[in-house]
């Protein structure tokens, strides 16, 4: 009897009774329920976030700014709800607090009382920045603080740019008013350059004359000023070495008479436990040279013993006809125990291996420390000796620092007194010469510095910018908002359910084929009795649930196009492609039912799991752990979710040709181990009329 004959057999069985029919209608449904109902569930999260109570607090009391009202808080409050995104909800500070606490509201926006004075604030001499205040609480949903996060941010961005407007609006009005003062200042500059030029002629003698007395008066007077300040650099430093010493006699003083009698009655004992220092650390850089050198060889050691246990206990307890149970567990124990050290072995020396530079680094560390034990150990005996040495050297130095700080101060005295009498007489010299230098300096630069205010003035004025209301306004937007985003997403999908549906769909063709080997055999028993060929055995109960598969991929897609609304562009493709996909399922999950039996359906469920984790759904694979991003390559639903998104969004058709190679082969290659499951279930063993496990 061929495959397909033997498939329609296998479904006719459901046509005997009324609960058979209902179990079959159940399977053709049970992926429409499962895909639909999920991507029914959240299609469009972001079109309905206006259903989600937030708290909003407007605490602002207003501000006033160049004699105009500044009400930010009720512009903001204004614009959110202009925006329907979110549910507000204007509330006290108190019952915003204890809703988000509670879960009444999912998140609150406080504006506080100061909000417009310090956006006020920017046209003023004090700029301040104001400040949203945003409480969450992911306790209650962390979505709905994420998305909180980004809404709120475009709120911040208007609300500062608003504040920016103000600011720059004033700038350039200061700009005008600036162009109109430059202009009267520049004709009274024309007026003063004509009546400096007649003073600058006499101050110029009056200059001379000065200049000379005050050069030798100068010199004299800085002479001695310079003697002075060296002096009093002398005294003042002499007298910090003086009490420095002194601090470190007292120091040094009161710490030799406690220590010193412990080191004359214990330099042996200190002499002995250096050198058992020094001992101790040259027998642990010895330690860890065998460490080093014995590690690999102890492993290989320790596999070779766990291989020869595991060998004795194959030979006498699995292979050997009669096996002796108390010298098996004996063996088994032996043989466990042996590959756990072979295991430790491993470990410590891959530990070796990669700690070998700490290992060096320590066996420096311990190389200095042997060696400042043993220069210790020398010089023990000869403690005592060296600090009663030390101390009357520095008592000396503490005399001799006293002696240079008086004879400092003394000569800092008598300079303080020439330096008086020299100083007074520059200083009146001075006056007079300074004087007259600045003023004919003074009418110089001031005749100078005039015409070039003149012409600077008359020159500025043209450079001012004097902007009218219209020009203004215009350099203010841009000002305000320099930068725009000028978006573009290629193959935008429409919303989040056409965004997920690539993953959920898979996943629910997985399921219905599983649910289907729960009621179809994954194996003709009447083939099987009657020793068909193995191929017709596997197509035989392939081929009812690859049929029921097809009929689940019309009645989900349908239900998804012409309910939910979702849309394709291959259309054709996709539901051509999904065909390929529930064929491979159905391949793949025949086989572990066929091969494993009972334990098959639980690896179903093990596998799907792996593929849901690594197939990149819902964030991308790269942000999974290395275990997910391994194993990504290896299942056939990464390569199907790949195909949906373009064959659904739209894009390069690349991945959907790579998917259906991978889908064909995994088909082929569950189908050929299939018929090898088949031939072994030709023959009947105690395994198959006593299994270990049924569900």
């Amino acid at each position: 009897m061929r495959s397909p004959k033997l498939a329609a057999l296998e479904l006719t069985r459901f046509r005997r009774g009324k609960l058979p029919a209902a179990a079959l209608v159940a399977v053709l449904l049970l992926p429409l329920l499962y895909g639909a109902l999920y991507l029914c569930s959240f299609w469009d999260p972001y079109g309905q976030l206006d259903r989600i109570p937030v708290a909003l607090v407007n605490d602002d009391k207003g501000a006033t700014a160049d004699g105009k009202k500044v009400a930010a808080g009720d512009e903001i409050t204004e614009g959110l709800r202009e925006s329907k995104v979110f549910e507000w909800h204007e509330v006290s500070a108190a019952e915003a607090r204890k809703g988000v606490e509670d879960g009444a509201y999912y998140l609150s926006l406080t504006m506080p009382e100061d909000l417009s004075k310090r956006i006020a604030s920017s046209s003023g001499d004090s700029p301040e920045t104001g400040a949203l205040q945003v409480r969450t609480n992911d306790a209650n949903n962390y979505i709905v603080g994420q998305i909180s996060r980004t809404v709120f941010s475009e709120v911040r961005t208007a609300a500062s740019t608003n504040a920016s407007r103000t600011f720059l609006d004033r700038i350039f009005i200061s700009f005008s008013d600036i162009h109109d003062s430059t202009e009267k200042a520049a004709k009274g500059a024309d007026k003063l350059k004509d009546g400096v030029g007649k003073a600058k002629k006499g101050s110029k003698d009056l200059a001379d004359g000065l200049k000379d007395a005050k050069n030798g008066s100068g010199k004299l007077a800085g002479g001695l000023t310079k003697l002075n300040k060296g002096a009093r650099d002398l005294e003042t430093g002499s007298k910090q070495v003086s009490d420095g010493t002194q601090s470190l006699a007292d120091k040094v003083n009161g710490i030799a008479a406690d220590v010193r009698p412990y080191l004359k009655d214990n330099g042996r004992s200190i002499g002995d436990t250096a050198r058992l220092v020094a001992d101790s650390s040259g027998a642990v850089r010895r330690n860890l040279g065998d460490l080093v050198k014995r590690a690999p060889r102890s492993a290989v050691l320790a596999h070779k013993s766990a291989d020869a246990l595991s060998s004795i206990h194959t030979s006498r307890c699995e292979d050997a006809p009669i096996p002796d149970p108390t010298v098996c567990a004996d063996l088994k124990r032996a043989k466990d125990t042996a590959a756990d050290v072979a295991r430790i072995a491993d470990d410590v020396n891959a530990s070796v291996k990669d700690n070998n530079g700490d290992l060096k680094k320590l066996d420096g560390h311990l190389a200095k420390l042997q060696q400042q034990a043993t220069d210790l150990a020398k010089r023990s005996p000869r403690l005592d000796e060296d600090l009663e040495s030390a101390v009357g050297k520095i008592n000396r130095l503490n005399s001799g620092a006293k002696k240079v700080a008086q004879g400092a101060s003394k000569l800092h005295t008598g300079l303080s007194g020439a330096k008086t009498g020299s100083a007074d007489l520059d200083t009146g010299v001075g006056k007079l010469k300074k004087g007259a230098g600045d003023l004919d300096g003074g009418l110089f630069k001031l005749a100078d510095g005039s015409t070039e205010l003149a012409g600077g003035l008359n020159s500025g004025v043209d450079r001012i910018p004097d902007y009218d209301r219209k020009d203004r306004d215009r350099r203010t937007e841009v000002m305000a908002d320099p930068v725009q985003l000028a978006g573009q997403s290629l193959h935008k999908a429409p919303n989040y359910g056409t965004g997920f549906a690539p993953y959920f769909i898979p996943l629910s063709l997985w399921v219905g084929s599983m649910v289907a080997y729960m009621i179809i055999l994954p194996l003709n028993r009447r083939a099987l009795a009657a020793g068909a060929s193995a191929w017709r055995i596997a197509l035989a109960g392939w081929l009812p649930v690859a049929a029921i598969g097809l009929l689940q991929v019309g009645a989900l897609m349908s239900v998804l196009h012409w309910s939910l609304g979702l849309q394709m562009a291959y259309a054709a493709g996709t539901v051509a492609f999904l065909a390929l996909v529930t064929c491979c399922f159905a391949a793949i999950i025949q086989w572990l039912n066929a091969r494993f039996g009972a334990a098959g359906r639980i690896l179903v469920l093990a596998v799907l799991m792996l593929q849901l984790t690594s197939a990149g759904g819902t964030y991308p694979v790269e942000t999974s752990p290395a275990f997910f991003n391994a194993i990504h390559p290896f299942l056939p639903m990464s390569y199907v979710v790949d195909a949906l998104r373009r064959l659904i969004t739209g894009g390069g058709l690349g991945p959907v040709w790579q998917a259906c190679a991978v889908l064909a082969a995994f088909t082929v290659g569950a189908l050929a181990l299939t018929a090898l499951s088949a031939r072994r279930k030709q023959v009947w063993t105690l395994d198959r009329l006593h299994p270990e496990l049924s569900l």
